[in-house]
């Protein structure tokens, strides 16, 4: 069975820098694998935040994660910078599938790359909402 090759940076119009922490290294020497998640939640909601999309405090909309996926091709470690390159993979009606690649430093390949869905819900019911207009052409701007 062939693997598909890890992303590269030119397949993504959206990044964001994070750093590593030193507390993000396990007994191994590297950074552990649950990290990886938490920097693609950083990543994407950092992202929504400042698109002026997600207020996570008032807003009506929340996100909530329904399904997430790693595949890891090299090791990462504190102190180690990294960017996330975002896409939107899918656009549903009320879900949105991204796909998230780590890249490690000034490389170019990355290092691990993943999924995340989001299904957008109110706040006070949690029941899935249709994704409003504004939303739509923002997300539309990260499409693959």
């Amino acid at each position: 069975m062939t693997r598909t090759p890890p992303p590269v940076r030119t397949g993504f119009k959206l990044f964001r820098s994070l750093q590593t922490r030193w507390a993000d290294n396990d007994i191994y020497g590297h950074m552990n694998n649950v990290v990886h998640y938490q920097l693609f939640d950083t990543a994407i909601n950092e992202w929504l935040i400042e698109a002026g999309l997600l207020d996570p405090l008032n807003g009506s909309i929340v996100g909530l994660v329904v399904e997430t996926g790693c595949r890891y091709h090299a090791e990462a470690m504190f102190p180690d910078r990294i960017v996330a390159g975002i896409a939107v993979f899918r656009l549903g009606g009320s879900s949105v599938t991204y796909t998230i690649a780590l890249f490690r430093n000034d490389e170019d390949t990355a290092f691990a790359d993943g999924k995340f869905v989001h299904v957008y819900v109110d706040r006070a019911t949690r029941r899935p909402v249709q994704l409003p207009e504004p939303w739509r052409a923002k997300l539309g701007e990260i499409s693959q």
